[in-house]
């Protein structure tokens, strides 16, 4: 059984103790350190492995969009695997979970939110997806953001058949449904997916979201 280490970060002592003893209570989870603001954060990822990370927005000396952006290019720039990051936030559509997400979060869950879906959002992060729905995020973005609408040169580099499919996906498409509308099996959605990730240098399909509004790519 693969455990999967689970750091977590938020200004706040007793809500910190009562998610490390939810994580602590799971076979498969192991509790791997915490830090009560963005700046113990950046030195809790440096120094601790960490596969998930959960990260309250709102915190004193370095907020969670800064601790978010400063960890990922941390582990970049040492070669290191990153944490995936969900956000803590109190608010549904906030802007600074929008923000999170421009930043490199994997997605966001509300600080309410029942502790089954906490639970289950960590695992469906370590496995590479998104927390929240492509769908979702896009009406986020709709909802709080003024793109730009400027096509990057790396969009390009994409073939015609991996636009097409990117158009699918940044409408919030599954995979199952991408195959069944390009005639293709999943195997091969799923191939195309990685392909235009990695050209456009996108770590999911909630920054594929992003990308394709932001740039004014999302029908």
């Amino acid at each position: 059984m693969t455990v999967i280490r689970v750091g977590l970060v938020d200004d706040q002592a007793l809500f910190r103790a009562g998610i490390r003893m939810l994580i602590e209570s799971q076979d498969d989870l192991a509790f791997a350190g915490e830090a009560g603001d963005g700046r113990e954060a950046v030195s809790l990822a440096r120094s601790t492995p960490i596969d998930v990370l959960l990260m309250d927005v709102r915190m004193p000396v370095l907020d969670g969009i800064a601790a978010t952006a400063e960890i990922l290019a941390d582990a970049a720039t040492a070669s290191r695997p990153a944490p995936r990051i969900v956000v803590l936030t109190t608010f549904d559509l906030d802007e600074n979970a929008a923000r999170a997400i421009r930043a490199g979060a994997s997605g966001f869950v509300l600080k309410d939110a029942d502790p089954e879906f906490l639970l289950a959002a960590i695992r469906t992060v370590h496995q590479g997806n998104a927390v929240i729905a492509a769908s979702a995020t896009r009406e986020l973005f709709a909802h709080v953001t003024q793109s730009a609408r400027v096509v990057p040169e790396s969009f390009a580099a994409l073939t015609v058949r991996e636009r097409e499919i990117f158009g699918l996906a940044a409408a919030g498409l599954s995979n199952a449904e991408i195959a069944a509308a390009e005639f293709l099996s999943e195997a091969t959605v799923k191939t195309h997916i990685s392909r235009i990730l990695a050209k456009l240098e996108l770590r999911d399909r909630v920054q594929l979201v992003v990308f394709a509004y932001e740039h004014g790519l999302a029908d």
